[in-house]
């Protein structure tokens, strides 16, 4: 690696600490508008999307796939089912891997 992407790591590293322990380092001195703190509450959803999303409904070229070429697509619909009616997230998982092997390996999709 040359010198500039030392330099490049390091600034990524510095900037990341920065941001990441600014609450923990501050703590109950920053005052945050209750209106960002309600809409701070959506973030973990928001960021779960952002990252199911691409992987649910691209193929590995980045191609928009239907309903019935991708097995990841129907693995995250059992496991959705099972989680909504059992509220196991062991089984919800689970089911969703057989699902998800099960159709890849009878060819049923993708």
């Amino acid at each position: 690696m040359s010198a500039y992407d030392w330099l490049i790591a390091a600034i990524l590293v510095i900037a990341t600490a920065i941001t990441r322990s600014t609450l923990v380092v501050l703590g109950n001195r920053i005052q945050i508008a209750p209106r960002v703190e309600a809409a701070l509450r959506f973030a973990p959803a928001c960021a779960l999307s952002a990252i199911l999303a691409p992987p649910l409904l691209a193929n590995a070229q980045g191609q928009l796939v239907g309903w019935q070429g991708s097995p990841v697509l129907w693995a995250a619909v059992a496991t959705t089912v099972v989680m909504w009616f059992s509220r196991s997230i062991l089984l919800a998982i689970s089911c969703g891997m057989a699902a998800f092997w099960l159709l890849r390996g009878l060819g049923l999709v993708g």
